[in-house]
């Protein structure tokens, strides 16, 4: 099992000490926000507040995902870097594909490009990206981000993007994970069928075991049941030796644990040292007896 630590909505000023505390104290990974901007008037909702609303946002810092990336990266050695996630069909394609590489290649391979569609029409709107066709669209933004990674020249002629042929450099030295996140059938499959795992973005645990299934049951049907596959889920099992064995079994590959509830009205006056004494509590309880 593999630990990845979670925090967001925070002062942007404790994202690179704790990417260093979590290093040093034996987590695999760590989680970037991502938002674009909040806008003053929607008629959207949030999806994963009980009542859809998203007032608790305005007014959050969420510093630009791959710049924060970097940042953390000059300041660790072996941490991982994950959006969590990073909204895909909202970007060029050949931009995310360029920025992804320079991050992996300049971290020695320690990207995860975690992505995702946007639920909010205005992200699309103020990028000037049609809403409509936005799962096609997500779907050939994975396959453009893929082939550019990899190297070499790469051309893409699809319904939505018309790509000639060309090629970025630098590109990492390995191929750059691509996590999809998403709790519908369309999200499940573009993980399975594009991507080389899923993301889940927590609920109970009745809920993670349906959507476990249903991963299962679309690996045999696609046949890369027995292809490698990450699985990065959020559980209150995350916090306990039993509940990691209980995980591991289910073939959970990643846990993401976070230690402060982020969708809360007002700015988060939690210290840093706090956050440190409490990400270390969790590393030397569960982590240091299971590694």
């Amino acid at each position: 099992m593999r630990f990845t630590y979670a925090e967001a909505m925070t002062n942007p000023d404790f994202y690179v000490p704790l990417a260093q505390a979590a290093e040093e104290a034996g987590y695999h990974g760590i989680t970037l926000p991502d938002s674009v901007c909040y806008p003053e008037v929607s008629d959207s909702t949030y999806p994963y507040t009980p009542d859809g609303s998203r007032e608790f946002l305005e007014d959050k810092a969420f510093p630009e995902t791959f710049i924060l990336a970097m940042a953390m990266a000059a300041a660790t050695k072996t941490l991982r870097f994950i959006p969590f996630v990073l909204k895909l069909p909202i970007r060029p394609p050949v931009l995310v594909a360029k920025q992804a590489a320079t991050v992996s290649y300049m971290s020695n391979n320690r990207l995860a490009l975690g992505v995702g569609l946007s639920p909010w029409p205005e992200d699309f709107e103020v990028m000037d990206v049609p809403f409509p066709k936005r799962g096609k669209r997500f779907n050939e933004a994975i396959d453009i981000v893929r082939g550019l990674t990899n190297g070499g020249y790469f051309e893409y002629h699809g319904e939505i993007y018309d790509i000639p042929s060309i090629k970025i450099n630098p590109v990492p030295t390995q191929p750059i994970p691509i996590l999809v996140g998403g709790h519908s059938e369309a999200a499940l499959r573009r993980a399975v069928v594009r991507g080389d795992g899923w993301m889940h973005a927590g609920g109970d645990a009745e809920e993670l075991d349906r959507l476990l299934g249903r991963l299962n049951e679309i690996r045999k049907e696609e046949g890369k049941e027995n292809d490698p596959f990450e699985i990065h889920v959020i559980s209150g099992d995350a916090y306990t030796l039993d509940g990691i064995k209980r995980l591991e079994d289910k073939g959970i590959t990643d846990v993401i644990v976070g230690f402060r509830l982020p969708y809360i009205m007002g700015q988060d006056t939690q210290p840093l040292e706090k956050k440190i004494a409490h990400l270390n509590r969790y590393a030397d309880s569960v982590i240091s007896k299971l590694n």
